[in-house]
């Protein structure tokens, strides 16, 4: 690579580094305690379990825990009900509206017995400060277009570094760190270390983060095309407002068209997760990955039989995909724990490349400093001759 490219692939490191790496501390910071949200929440008592029942094998109807959900809050409408993935419970979700995008209520209720375990706390917490801060900075969407922007500059970021690193270290034996120079080429070194060797782990987790920002435009967009050319059939017809059989037979229609999968969650006629004529009941499978993936299944409202079914597309399977990923919730506590190694490390690079920036600033300056106290003696001396002419 000649001198030139070198120096284009570096301002490029140097900038987009520093167009991102304030925005990208904020997510590192918040982004640990969300890797170990559901410890966090069983250590701090915030997460109630429903109570051990050795021998019952019983499933209360899910109809129940809704009618009992809608008492505690008449006013509201029920947005959707999902099932826990390791626990025998499942949750209500109740909004101003169907379509709300924020929750009012979400009690969580024992699958077995149908009583309720838990009013789940909206709106408040540290918890949910933080997860607001690494989501949407407090600006909703926009917000989260913002962090997914972020996200593709440090993808760049990462790109352009491991290119400066390759020519960096031809002068060098690889994961060198100078000990004995200066202070700022030991942190120069260090930077590059603790960078590349989190480079892979930083480019998923930039990438699967971009990916996730875009997750409720994109579930616009399917809405507004597939789901709308599933549901044609019954454009213009008016609202059903309270389905007369309930959510549970739209689940036991779902689970007899596509038999050996289990129910994820189910969206209520009206909620941005269906139609005003459809219960949409998403299964997944019973494997790691297919677990995170969802099949929708169309259930008419008014009459409790099967519409249609589809095959998510592929760019909702892909945040399906990313969103594990992006917080290493698929592998346990012991990935989990190594996921905070990471993000800790990261915020040591982007620390340090702050330094660094700072550092070179102050070189610059005092670089700058002496030329012009330099100058000045020869401009002294230049303007004495001038006068002895």
């Amino acid at each position: 690579m000649s001198h030139s490219h070198f120096q284009v692939w570096y301002r490029i490191h140097r900038w987009t580094s520093l167009v991102c790496t304030l925005s990208l501390l904020l997510l590192c910071v918040t982004g640990a305690p969300l890797i170990l949200k559901d410890e966090i929440g069983v250590w701090t008592g915030s997460t109630v379990e429903p109570p051990a029942l050795p021998g019952v094998t019983t499933r209360a109807s899910i109809d129940t825990m809704v009618a009992d959900a809608r008492l505690r809050r008449p006013g509201d409408a029920v947005r959707f009900v999902s099932q826990s993935d390791d626990s025998p419970a499942w949750f209500v979700s109740l909004g101003k509206r169907a379509d709300s995008n924020d929750a009012t209520a979400v009690y969580k209720y024992d699958a077995r017995t149908g009583h309720l375990v838990h009013d789940i706390a909206q709106r408040s917490g540290v918890m949910y400060l933080i997860r607001t801060l690494h989501v949407d900075l407090f600006a909703g969407l926009p917000g989260t277009l913002f962090i997914g922007l972020m996200g593709l500059v440090f993808i760049m970021s990462i790109v352009s570094g491991i290119v400066v690193y390759g020519v960096f270290m031809r002068r060098l034996p690889f994961a060198t760190v100078r000990h004995e120079r200066a202070s700022r080429l030991k942190w120069l070194d260090l930077h590059n270390l603790l960078g590349i060797a989190t480079a892979a782990w930083l480019l998923v987790v930039g990438l699967t983060g971009a990916i996730n920002t875009l997750a409720i435009p994109l579930l616009g967009h399917w809405q507004s095309t597939e789901l709308a050319a599933m549901t044609a059939t019954w454009r213009g017809q008016s609202a059903i407002t309270s389905p007369p059989g309930g959510a549970q037979k739209a689940i036991d229609t779902a689970m007899q068209a596509v038999p050996g999968m289990k129910v994820a969650f189910v969206g209520y006629p009206g909620s941005r997760f269906s139609t005003p004529h459809h219960f949409m009941v998403f299964l997944r499978g019973d494997t790691t990955l297919t677990s995170r993936l969802l099949q929708p299944v169309l259930i008419d409202a008014q009459t409790d039989k099967l519409s249609a079914t589809a095959h998510l597309p592929w760019y909702l399977t892909a945040i399906l995909i990313a969103q594990p990923l992006h917080f290493g919730d698929y592998g346990g506590l012991p990935l989990k724990l190594l996921w905070i190694a990471f993000d800790l490390t990261a915020i040591v690079v982007l620390v340090s490349g702050l330094y660094l920036w700072w550092k070179r600033r102050d070189a610059v300056r005092a670089r700058i400093g002496a030329l012009e106290a330099q100058a000045v003696p020869l401009r002294r001396r230049t303007h004495e001759a001038g006068a002895y002419d």
